[in-house]
């Protein structure tokens, strides 16, 4: 099977090396080590500040969102969350869950973040913003920047989920003003899923180490306390938390992630090229898209059943979607261990299908 989902996605041989292996024991000085290269060099590539912290959470990147509004927001913040999708709507079931009060910017599936959508908000008293730089269920990747600046003009602290987007589209945690950026090692990190990355700014340490955290398990007092001695406060995924340091070790022998960057970027372009030489049936919903993923609409048959037939008679996986988007969008992810190669297979199975007379 090849793997076009965005998560998890297909992985290097070594980090699936690693997967191989016994799990070792992980109370070591050795395993310490790991652990410092991995923030060392998550901070380098979310080009953090020096002061900044980087925590890794046994749980899913839901797991790291849920996380942060818990250790970082109480019931005194007044946020603003933009929901574009699915995981904006999740931001907004979890602050609901946890007596955050909050405002929804509700955008309709496809649609940007304009200047005009925030305008309403300023000098209102938002003490917090909460965003997902790419909504991974319809491929909108947000402006960074606007929001950025948006939150320094206003004093509000600033939560990104760059899950589905860090190390495919560029991020400048400093420079955008983020006080927590959260990750997954199964997205561009290519790696099992199990591990939530949070990069922490000075920001948000303050407020870590001023509120009190309702769970013990996702406390990040606890998790800076061990991590602080290359340690974590329960078992983590040990196994994935060393394939992340292959990953990362890969990531930057490479070139680091500039080249990341670049090598989604030719890859969606070159599948994205191909789609409008080859006229297939497709629309591209996303007003503002990311490297990681293409959003399409199938004109003539349901996703849903396109993703099934790609599945089940080709061998390979596109990424369907769920709720009102089942049987109209689809995506074919760029992120992971694929090459243009791959692309073409793909697109022979699309033309196939039209020889057919499927779509």
């Amino acid at each position: 099977m090849i793997n076009f989902t965005v998560g998890p996605v297909q992985s290097s041989d070594a980090v699936r090396a690693i997967g191989a292996e016994q799990v070792p024991y992980f109370r070591t000085a050795e395993f310490s080590e790991l652990m410092f290269e991995n923030e060392r060099l998550v901070k380098k590539f979310a080009h953090t500040t020096e002061d900044s912290r980087v925590v890794f959470m046994t749980c899913s990147g839901s797991g790291g969102m849920e996380t942060a509004i818990m250790n970082c927001l109480t019931g005194e913040d007044k946020a603003l969350v933009v929901n574009g999708g699915s995981f904006g709507e999740r931001f907004v079931e979890m602050l609901t869950l946890h007596k955050i009060p909050f405002t929804e910017i509700k955008l309709e599936p496809g649609k940007a973040l304009k200047p005009e959508h925030l305008a309403p908000y300023e000098g209102k008293g938002y003490t917090a913003f909460l965003l997902q730089k790419h909504e991974t269920s319809t491929g909108v990747h947000f402006d960074i920047d606007l929001v950025g600046d948006f939150c320094r003009r206003n004093g509000c602290f600033l939560i990104v989920d760059t899950i589905s987007t860090f190390l495919c589209d560029p991020f400048d945690m400093a420079a955008t003003g983020a006080g927590v950026m959260i990750t997954g090692s199964q997205k561009a990190l290519a790696c099992a899923p199990g591990i939530a990355v949070m990069a922490l700014a000075p920001s948000a340490l303050k407020r870590i180490e001023k509120n009190q955290c309702c769970c013990q398990y996702l406390d990040l007092k606890l998790a800076l306390s061990n991590m602080d001695r290359g340690q974590t406060p329960w078992t983590p995924a040990v196994g994935i938390l060393r394939q992340i340091n292959v990953r990362l070790k890969e990531i930057d022998a490479n070139g680091g992630d500039s080249a990341e960057i670049a090598r989604c970027a030719e890859l969606a372009k070159y599948f994205r090229d191909k789609l409008v030489e080859l006229h297939l049936p497709f629309e591209i919903i996303s007003e503002s898209l990311s490297n990681a993923v293409t959003p399409l609409h199938p004109t003539t048959q349901s996703a849903f059943e396109l993703f099934l037939k790609i599945k089940d008679e080709y061998g390979m996986w596109i990424c369907p979607n769920g709720g009102s988007m089942k049987d109209t969008v689809f995506r074919v992810g760029h992120i992971g261990y694929l090459h243009k190669e791959d692309y073409d297979k793909l697109l022979a199975a699309f033309l196939d299908l039209r020889k057919k007379g499927f779509i």
